[in-house]
C-alpha cells in the first residue's frame, strides 16, 4: 500500500524524513564494520604468550678468586695483670692511667719501712760476725781455738747474710715494676689503700704488635701456612690490614673441628685495639675454569641444591653441587655445563617440564 501526500509540504517533509533515515543507518552500519575490523587488527597485533615470565642466566666459566671469610679476633701480643705479692700499704703511685712504661719502670711503691730497718739490724749483725769469724780463724791457726769455735761463728755468718738476702727481696717485691714495655691500662688502688697479696693493681699490655687469632675449619687446615700473609678489616674502619701467621695450633678442638691459627700485625698507632673483632679473608688461590651462576638461581631443599634449566623454553629440575659462594654467585662443581640456561627468579611458580616465557637474560 502507498501513501501519496495530498500537498506539497507534506511531499517535500516526507522527502527530507526519507534521506535522514537512510543516512543514519548508513552510518551505523560503517561503524560496525570499523569496530569490527578494529577487533580483528587487534587480535593479528597481540603476540601469542604462552608459559611462566622468567629471568634467567647462561652458565659460564670465568675467573674466580677463591676466599673464605673468617671471623677472628684482636689480642694483646703480651697482657699482665700488676699484683701484690705482699699485704701492705701502697706508698706511691707512679704512673698513670693509660701511659706508656718501659721495663723495670716502677709503678707501685709499696711501705717498707720495717723491712728496712730489719735490714739494717741484720747487716750491724753482719759485721760483728765477719769481725768474729776473722779473729776465729786467726786463732785457729794457731791452734788457740777449737775447730768447733770457729764453725759456729762461720756458719752465724752465713746465717746472718742469708737473711740479709731474704729481707733485701721482701724489699724489692715492695717496689712493683714494669715486666715489660707496654701501656698501663686502669688503676685500680690509690695512695694510702692496704693491699693483700693478689689485689690486681692494674695491667699492662704490650700492643704495638698485636696478634690475631682465628679458627679454620678442618676442611682448609693445609691451605694455612706458617709465613703466608693474609688480609682482613675490623668493624671500626674501612682500612685493610695484613697478618702473618706464625703460629697453628698442634691439634683441631674436638668441639668445633676448627684448628686455631694465630697471626702478628704492627699495630704502631694504636689503631687495633685488643678484644676487637675481625673479618679475615682467607685466599685459597684463583681458578679460571670454575663455573658460577647467580645465588638466586640455586633452590635449596632438605636433599640439597637444585637449579632449573631451560631448554626450548620447557624448564626442568637439576640438581647441583655447589662449592663457594660470594656476595652474588655461588661456584657450580657438579650438575651443569658451560652454556646451560638456568632460571633465575619465578621458580617457586615452576614445575618439571614447564614451558616459560624469558624475559631478561643475563
Amino acid at each position: 500500500m502507498q501513501i501519496t501526500p495530498k500537498s506539497p509540504f507534506l511531499h517535500a517533509a516526507y522527502a527530507i524524513l526519507s534521506v535522514a533515515a537512510f543516512s543514519a543507518l548508513l552510518a551505523a552500519c560503517t561503524t560496525q564494520a570499523e569496530n569490527l575490523g578494529s577487533k580483528e587488527d587487534t587480535k593479528k597485533s597481540a603476540p601469542a604468550f604462552v608459559g611462566t615470565p622468567v629471568d634467567a642466566a647462561i652458565v659460564k666459566a670465568g675467573l674466580i678468586k677463591d676466599e673464605l671469610e673468617l671471623t677472628g679476633t684482636v689480642v694483646a701480643n703480651q697482657t699482665v695483670d700488676i699484683v701484690s705479692e705482699l699485704t701492705r700499704r701502697i706508698e706511691r703511685v707512679q704512673v698513670k692511667e693509660g701511659s706508656r712504661v718501659r721495663k723495670g719502670d716502677l709503678l707501685f711503691q709499696l711501705d717498707d719501712a720495717d723491712l728496712q730497718a730489719q735490714l739494717e739490724r741484720f747487716q750491724q749483725q753482719e759485721k760483728l760476725a765477719k769481725l768474729n769469724e776473722t779473729r776465729l780463724r786467726d786463732l785457729l791457726e794457731k791452734e788457740a781455738v777449737a775447730q768447733q769455735d770457729y764453725d759456729e761463728a762461720i756458719t752465724n755468718l752465713h746465717v746472718l747474710q742469708a737473711q740479709i738476702r731474704e729481707v733485701q727481696v721482701t724489699i724489692r717485691k715492695a717496689k712493683i715494676t714494669a715486666p715489660f714495655d707496654g701501656q698501663i691500662g686502669i688503676i685500680n688502688v690509690h695512695p694510702g689503700a692496704i693491699v693483700s697479696v693478689n689485689t690486681i693493681l692494674t695491667n699492662i699490655e704490650d700492643n704495638q704488635v698485636v696478634k690475631i687469632q682465628f679458627s679454620v675449619p678442618e676442611k682448609y687446615t693445609n691451605v694455612i701456612h706458617l709465613g703466608s700473609v693474609q688480609s682482613f678489616t675490623t668493624p671500626a674502619g674501612h682500612r685493610d690490614y695484613t697478618t702473618k701467621i706464625v703460629a697453628r695450633s698442634a691439634s683441631l678442638n674436638e668441639g668445633t673441628r676448627s684448628l686455631l691459627v694465630r697471626g702478628l700485625t704492627e699495630n704502631q698507632d694504636g689503631s687495633l685495639v685488643p678484644g676487637l673483632s675481625t673479618r679475615l679473608r682467607l685466599s685459597l688461590g684463583d681458578d679460571n675454569k670454575t663455573l658460577s651462576i647467580p645465588s638466586q638461581a640455586v633452590i635449596p631443599s632438605v636433599g640439597g641444591y637444585t637449579v632449573f634449566v631451560s631448554h626450548k623454553n620447557v624448564v626442568q629440575p637439576v640438581p647441583v653441587e655447589i662449592g663457594q659462594r660470594s656476595a652474588s654467585a655461588i661456584e657450580i662443581l657438579k650438575g651443569l655445563n658451560n652454556g646451560d640456561t638456568v632460571v633465575t627468579t619465578n621458580q617457586l611458580r615452576l614445575t618439571p617440564g614447564s614451558p616459560v616465557h624469558i624475559v631478561t637474560i643475563n
